[in-house]
This record gives C-alpha cells, structure tokens and sequence, in this order.
C-alpha cells in the first residue's frame, strides 16, 4: 500500500483505484486541468489523486497566517488530549451533520472528530459549515497524516480570492446558497421542481438539503469524483452536480409513489443508493451538460438572495424555532384571505412556485384591479409604482387568462424620457394558464449561447427604431432588487434580445423583438400578443383580445410585518 493509506479501509475501497498505474500530473494550465478533472484521470490512482489534491490544494491563494500541519501537531494534544475522539461532542457550526465514514478505518473515523475541533480552534468565525466532516473524512483518505489532512483543509476554509468561493462557513452563506440552488431548479429543472411544490410542505426546506445530498449522503467514489472537478473549478459544480442528482431522482421516480412520507427522505436515500441507478461518470456527465450561467451571474443572484436574508434579519441558524425558509406555497398563498377575479387559489400558487426564492418569502398583495380602479392606464401606474416585483394578471373576454411576472418597478419608464423604452431583468417571465398552463421565460435562460458574459457595466442592445430604444438598469446593482440577469451582464448580439418591459402614457409593452408577448393599450381595454424574440413565446391568448379584468399584484414581506 502507498503512503497515503494509513486511514483507509481497502476492504471499503474500490478496488479499481489501487491497481492502475500512476502517471504524474505535469501539466498546469487550467483548461487542460479542467479536462483531465472531468474525465477522471487521476481518480483511477489512490496515490496520484493525493498528490493531485495536494498540488491543487497548496496552490489555493491564502491569507497570510493559516494554521498548517505544525499548528496541529501543537494543539491536538491539548485539546483532545486522552479522551475517546469518538466520544468528543462536535462544535455546533456543523449542525448536527452527518459525519460520513466513507471507507475510513477506526482510526480515520476518530479523526474526523479531532480534525474539527482543532479546526474550530483555530477558526473563531466559523458559524456555520455543515460540510466540513465530509471534507475531512474525503481527505483523510488521501492524507499521510492527520496533520497534512487538517492544513489542507484549513487551506480551503482560509481561502482569500474573492473570485473563488469554496465551503459556506456562515448561515447567511448556507441558506443564500439554498436559495439560489432553489432558483436554479426552478430555472433548469422545471418538471423535477413541479413535483417537489406538489409534495412538499417548504419547498425550501428539500432544497435546503442539497448539500447533505453531496456531502453526506453520496457514496465515497461519487463524492471523490466531484471532488476532483471541485477542486479545479469551484462551488458552481457543486450546483451541478446537485442538479444533475434531482433530474435523476425525478426520472427514476416520476409516476412512482413515494416510499417514505417525505420527499426529503426519499432524495437522501436515492442519493445514498445512487449507485443501483447511475454510475459516477453518467452523473458527471448530466451535471455539465446543463447549461448554467456564468458564474459571475450565480454570484449577483447569490448576493440578491444573501441581501434578502439580511434585510429579513435571517443571517443566524435560529436554535428554539425552525429558521423562516421559503414559504410553502399552500402557507403564502392563503385560501382564507385570497381573493382575486381573474386565478383562483391553485392557479396561484402554481404561479407562486414560479417566482424567485427571495420573493417566495413574501405573500401576494393586490395592489390595481380594473373592477375597482377603473380601466385607467394612468390609475395603473399610480397603484403600481413603488413596488417591486409585481404580477401582472389578464383574464380575456374570452375567458383566456395570461400574464408576466415584471421584476423591476414601473417608475423606472420615466428614465427614458419621453421615449418609450425597455427596462426589466431576465427574471421577468410571460405564461398563460387558461387554456392551458405555460411559461415562457428569457430566451437566454433556454438558449445561453445567444449571449457571452461580459464584464463592461453597459447594455450592449441597440435602439429598435428611432422612437423605442431598449436601456439597462444603473450600473451600479447594489441598491437593486433585482440584480441578477440584467442584461447589462450580457454581450447580446441582437437587439431585441432584452426587451422585457415599457411603459408610457399611450401603452404598455411586455416582451419586444419582431413583435411583443403583450401590449395593452392606454384605456386597459384591448391588447395583442404575438410571438416575440426575448421571450420566445407563442401568443398567450387570442392574438387581439379584449381586456375582461386585469390585476396587479405586488409582495407582501410576512417576516417584516
């Protein structure tokens, strides 16, 4: 056995792993790295993948003092002393997590134990890290000692490159990175996320175990391999990868009943026994061909989210009381005190399920019906200006119901002057749900290599014609609701590729490019819907209609009165 086995259990092991030859990594060049990472080269080598995980993980930029493997050799003894390791309570920033053994002998699963409480020595400001003993047990199998096991992971946690986010260590971090994986499956997941609002109480509260799924549950050659490609190229795989387990989870699962009276339950245990429906390189595989976004755009939804929590109070685990997650959909959308002329309580809900998390929290408010306002474009903007997002709903003469979900606030058609022009976000979105239920989002959601991401603070769509001009929010995002997915973010090639909304005291447009998903005239009284190139929709009702009743609906924050 190599140097790298004295906390391994061969008889856990894979046995593929120790009988291929080493070949030594020489290459350096990230592009190359990122290959080999994926396609698992030094996976089918115990000994190479060590001295892999050391290379990379010694070549992590720092902060100056980060404890190493001399700091453990100093406090290990005073800390633990001659107590049992595996008798020895965990520091509470790990929540209670799963401690995974993986195929650790005895003496790697006391370990783990000594490991953390060292760690939580020497790192005061961790709060909250839930994955941490997954880590460590990961690298113990890989380590020649303790010691060399606890700087490497000290070195992952000290991590100072502000562009390579690593291991949440705070809630605030954790429950964001919920909420974004959440807004990812509603996002590229739809018929997965579909099923988990039709069975779950918090929907949230599912999403909220995506990281137990990869760091704990997943069995030990799964983990490692994702490990690999974590390593290289950073936290957006394990969104991935994550991702990539629920379309699977779904696929197997669809049409079949559950098997335990929890959703949560069942996702842990087919992650467990993951191993009887997808091997690791299939998983992999699913996992990168979902096309995310950049992760320069996970970031700015990352940092809507966290600055949501923040403004909720939400930035600690709470110990007496569940910590307020998203709110289940049944729960924001109350049948007692519901009303609306155009949805009723289902509908809404579905259309709840659709919203961003950092809304989900909110529950619905009627801010402009037609039947109490009057059929005033002017009335419209008055009652809907100051609120953002907002809801539009159009039921049809015909009884066709439609409608956009508009991120940005209407008071922001007055920056184009006169002229009428187009604001919004790629999160706005158009459905129709009478006669038949369907959403059409940004087309760049679907189509991403439409645009490349750029870094410039400018938009990059060109006026349509000489009296419509399509402009981007302020470059500045941070006092923004809704910073993620402006098109600013985007080098787009088309003009009509970010026409999400525009107003002006002649009408109101949703959705432009060689027509618009839908326009409304000034008296709230006829509309159009075509097909239109920010959206990609079909029409969402008949093609000219007569306005029957129209509602906005803006979000109201539970949390904070």
């Amino acid at each position: 056995m190599d140097e790298y086995s004295c906390f391994v259990d061969w008889d856990k092991m894979d046995v593929t792993v120790q009988s291929q030859d080493a070949k030594d990594l020489t290459c350096t060049e990230f592009q190359e790295l990122k290959q080999l990472a994926r396609q698992g080269y030094w996976a089918k080598n115990h000994s190479l993948r060590a001295k892999v995980y050391h290379k990379l993980i010694s070549n992590i930029p720092c902060r100056t003092v980060t404890p190493d493997a001399n700091v453990y050799r100093d406090i290990v003894v005073k800390i633990v002393g001659k107590r049992n390791s595996n008798a020895l309570p965990l520091p509470e920033f790990v929540d209670d997590s799963l401690v995974p053994t993986y195929c650790l002998n005895a003496e790697g699963i006391g370990a783990v134990r000594k490991i953390i409480l060292c760690i939580a020595n020497q790192f005061p400001d961790i709060s909250f890290c839930p994955a941490l003993p997954s880590v460590i047990a990961l690298l113990l199998h890989y380590s020649k000692d303790e010691a060399e096991c606890f700087e490497q992971v000290c070195r992952i946690l000290a991590c100072n490159d502000p562009s390579k986010r690593l291991i949440d260590q705070t809630f605030l971090a954790f429950e964001s990175s919920c909420m974004t994986f959440g807004d990812l499956v509603n996002k590229y997941c739809q018929a997965a996320h579909k099923l988990m609002v039709a069975v779950s109480e918090d929907v949230l509260e599912v999403y909220s175990d995506w990281q137990r799924w990869l760091f704990g549950e997943l069995p030990m050659v799964y983990i490692a391999r994702v490990f690999d490609v974590f390593l290289v190229e950073g936290y957006k795989v394990l969104y991935r990868v994550a991702l990539a387990i629920l379309k699977f989870f779904h696929k197997v699962r669809a049409g079949q009943p559950m098997e335990s009276d929890s959703i949560q339950q069942d996702i842990r245990a087919f992650v467990r026994d993951i191993a009887k429906s997808v091997s690791p390189e299939r998983l992999l595989e699913k996992a990168f061909a979902i096309r995310l976004f950049s992760r320069k755009e996970i970031q700015l939804l990352q940092m809507a989210n966290e600055k949501a929590l923040q403004q909720k109070g939400i930035t600690v685990k709470q110990k007496s009381v569940a910590s307020p997650k998203r709110q289940n959909v049944h729960l924001a959308v109350h049948a007692e005190n519901f009303k609306s002329e155009i949805v009723s309580v289902k509908e809404m809900r579905d259309i709840w399920s659709w919203i961003p998390e950092r809304f989900a929290l909110c529950q619905p408010l009627l801010l402009f019906t037609t039947l109490e306002h009057g059929c005033s474009l002017s009335r419209f903007y008055s009652h809907s200006e100051g609120h953002e997002p907002t809801l539009l709903l159009i039921k049809t003469t015909a009884k066709e119901v439609c409608g956009a979900y508009l991120s940005t606030d209407w008071s922001e058609r007055r920056r184009g002057g006169n002229k009428l022009s187009f604001f919004g976000t790629g999160e706005c979105f158009v459905f129709r749900l009478q006669p038949e239920v369907e959403r059409y989002e940004w087309v760049i959601i679907k189509h991403p290599e439409l645009a490349t991401s750029g870094s410039e603070p400018e938009n990059h769509v060109s006026p349509a014609s000489s009296t419509l001009s399509s402009r981007s929010l302020p470059s500045d995002p941070s006092d923004r609701l809704s910073p993620f997915l402006s098109a600013r973010h985007f080098n787009l090639p088309s003009k009509t590729a970010s026409m999400f909304m525009a107003g002006s005291s002649e009408c109101i447009i949703i959705g432009g490019g060689d027509g618009q998903a839908l326009y409304l005239d000034a008296d709230l009284n006829h509309g159009r819907t075509s097909h239109c190139n920010t959206f990609n929709n079909q029409p969402l009702c008949s093609e000219s209609f007569q306005i029957s009743v129209l509602e906005v609906w803006g979000f109201r924050d539970t949390m904070n009165g």
